[in-house]
Parts: structure tokens; sequence; C-alpha cells
């Protein structure tokens, strides 16, 4: 058992290393948000240590940045990170049945879309050693990015960090494009989500940004759901 947990966790290190350098790239100018809203060096650390997450982290420094209470912060951060809950679930279908509670609690700690993509991509059981391997990695180079992004946007000049800035909306658009190239719901869901978020912030500008975001994907979210499911071989797909 021990040689087996040995190669496993060997696997996931090896197959997080280009996980890990792309963290850091994109931790990068998520950093640089971080310092607009801020942060210093090592609170961007701690916080991309125990949310790595783009989205979901993005979300949470723009409505520090706006002053915003604590609970609109939880909220934001539990809507956005929201769909990691749905794949914890899936993965724990891929483990062993005797798997101890706290491997799976480890586990989905750090549960991103490309760990889990790797992860259910193995054959047979998922042995949890594996994931830690990935962790290994994928931590480090998510949180040490941020650290470093946050360190250039104090160090360079202001035009330099104007343009690092723009990078994170090009991860976002690499993110959103090809989705909603394949499937026009996406798209149509996309474009939806500007349109209403511009309406809104003309029409309810007593809200702040993080409400609004709130609502907005809980709404968009829910009646593309409910109007176009995804059907079960779909979803397997």
């Amino acid at each position: 058992m021990l040689i087996e947990n040995k190669r496993a966790l060997a696997e996931g290190f090896r197959d997080g290393v280009p996980i890990g350098l792309g963290y850091f790239v994109v931790s990068f100018t998520l950093g640089i948000t971080a310092k607009h809203a801020g942060l210093n060096p090592f609170q961007g650390f701690i916080t991309s240590f125990f949310n790595n997450a783009s989205a979901g982290e993005y979300a949470g420094f723009i409505v520090i940045a706006a002053d915003a209470p604590y609970w609109e912060i939880a909220l934001i951060t539990l809507v956005a990170n929201a769909r990691y809950m749905l794949m914890s679930t899936v993965l724990s279908q891929k483990f062993s049945p005797d798997t101890p509670f706290y491997h799976r609690f480890f586990v989905g700690f750090d549960v991103t879309d490309e760990i889990f993509g790797i992860s259910v991509a193995r054959e047979g059981k998922l042995n949890p050693f594996y994931n830690y391997g990935a962790m290994l990695t994928a931590l480090p180079g998510w949180s040490i990015g941020t650290a470093f992004g946050i360190v250039a946007g104090n160090i360079l000049p202001p035009s330099a960090v104007s343009a690092l800035s723009v990078a994170l909306y090009g991860m976002f658009l690499a993110v959103i494009i090809p989705p909603a190239k394949k499937d026009k719901i996406i798209g149509a869901t996309v474009a939806a989500s500007f349109a209403l978020s511009f309406a809104a912030n003309k029409m309810v500008p007593f809200l702040s940004s993080g409400t609004r975001t709130i609502f907005l994907t809980l709404i968009i979210a829910g009646i593309a759901a409910v109007l176009y499911p995804v059907k079960e071989n779909e979803n397997d797909a």
C-alpha cells in the first residue's frame, strides 16, 4: 500500500507541474487586482492558498476593493465557487468506499477545474495521494504567483501595472469563448450576463457591485438551468 501511495503521489506531482506553472502565470495577473484591493504580498499569498480559484478570488478582490461588508465577500465567493461542490461530489464517487473521510476532506480542499480534469481521467479507483501530488505544485504556483503579482504592482510603473491588469480579462475571455463557440446556449447566457450587468449598473446603482453580481449570477444561472438543462448523455460526454 505504501509503494502504491508513493507511486500515486509521484504521478500526481508529475501531472501537476504544468498546472502549477500555468497557475503561476494566471495568478500573477490576479495579484495586480489584489494590489488594487489593498492587499500586501503575504495577505495575497494566504488568500490564494485558501481560495485556489480565479473567478471566485477575482470576485472577492473586487468586493474587497469596494469596501464591501464581510457577509457580501463570503457570499459572492460561495456563489462563484459553487461549481466546485459539484466537482467534489463527482470525485467522491471515484474513491474506494473504504477511503477514510479525512482523505476526502483534504482532497476536497483543492478541487480546481484542472485538478478535477486530470483526476476524473484516471482509470479505476482514485488514490487520494494522486491529488496530493498535484496539489503540491498547484497550490504553491497559485499562491506564490499572487504574491509576486502584488510585489510587481508595487514596484512597476503605473503604465505597466495597467497593462498587466488587462491580462486577467484576457484569461476570462479564454475561459468563456471556447465553450460559447461550441454551445449557443452558453454563448447567449454570457451575452445576457454582460447586458444585464450593464443594465443593473444603470438601474440599481444603489446596490454595490458585489450584491448585483450575486443576484445576477443566481438569476441568470437559475433561468438557464431551468430552461436548458444539461441532459444526462451530454453531461457524461
